[in-house]
């Protein structure tokens, strides 16, 4: 496959054309390990077999609907390589927003006891992963429904050499038995409502897992509610919580919180504006 052949056909399939470019873009550099100024100059006509045939079957993947980050099994976040399966939300860019922030506000800070922090609804792991890796002084646990995505966020954190402990544990049945107390708990939960799903992308609705992505109409605060309600009980004193929400629900989830007796609640906005994340303080 020449380089003009994969961008036509990935054109065709994905349509609008900064996303093609950067789908193509991607399956060179993460797919077969090619830059996109060696592509241009003719690299892929001198791929070796395994890789031509890797490189078709990811066009043929992407072609049919699936996420370029699936066809090829990985993806980028906070500047590493992750490996993702349908079990795993794909990491977003609003995601590194929200570990950034943690970052920035516990980097230069030397605790009094040990900096425990828990994520909950770990997927891939990238959150956590990332956490341990740029906050070494840190000690961090993550929980997650699903056995399948605790098994990609293990062998992620294998991999990049991140110190991480994975539970397998329901947030809206929690059983936590280890008493130390956290320091901070971060969560990107489910919050996207049923009612939304006529906005979404097929590849998004017909891929990625339903039970990371949706939440009830009804109730569209269950999983900040439930994480709120376990974090007063789990969180050292004047322990942080820090969530990424749904833009439409942001200012519910702070009075959620203000209501529940948290304190310092602050939104704050990603880079697009909108205000997808929340950090509050307890006790």
């Amino acid at each position: 496959m020449t380089y003009r052949e994969l961008t036509a056909r990935i054109r065709k399939a994905i349509g609008e054309e900064p996303e093609a470019q950067a789908v193509v873009r991607m399956i060179l550099e993460l797919g077969v390990g090619v830059s996109w100024a060696d592509a241009l100059c003719g690299a892929l006509d001198h791929l070796p077999s395994a890789d031509q045939k890797r490189l078709a079957t990811i066009v043929e993947q992407v072609e049919n609907g699936t996420p370029v980050q699936y066809a090829i099994g990985q993806t980028t976040f906070c500047g590493r390589l992750f490996e993702v399966q349908p079990a795993v939300l794909i990491p977003r860019p609003e995601t590194e927003e929200l570990c950034r922030w943690i970052v920035e506000d516990h980097s230069s800070s030397i605790p009094r006891s040990p900096l425990r922090l828990l994520d909950i609804g770990t997927g891939s792991g990238c959150i956590a992963i990332t956490l341990a890796l740029d906050l070494p002084q840190a000690h961090v646990d993550a929980i997650d429904i699903s056995e399948e995505a605790l098994a990609v966020a293990c062998r992620n954190a294998s991999r990049l050499g991140a110190e991480v402990d994975f539970h397998q544990m329901d947030i809206l049945a929690p059983l936590w038995e280890d008493k130390r107390g956290i320091s901070l708990i971060v969560s990107n939960p489910p919050y996207i409502c049923e009612c939304e799903k006529a906005d979404m992308a097929p590849h998004v609705l017909n891929h990625e897992p339903s039970q990371a992505l949706f939440v009830p109409d009804d109730d569209p605060l269950l999983f900040y509610r439930a994480i709120a309600h376990f974090a007063q009980s789990a969180l050292k004193p004047a322990g942080e919580l820090y969530f990424e929400v749904n833009a439409l629900y942001a200012e519910e989830v702070k009075k959620l919180l203000i209501a529940m007796g948290y304190r310092q609640v602050v939104v704050r906005k990603d880079a697009f504006g909108k205000p997808r994340f929340v950090k509050a303080v307890y006790g």
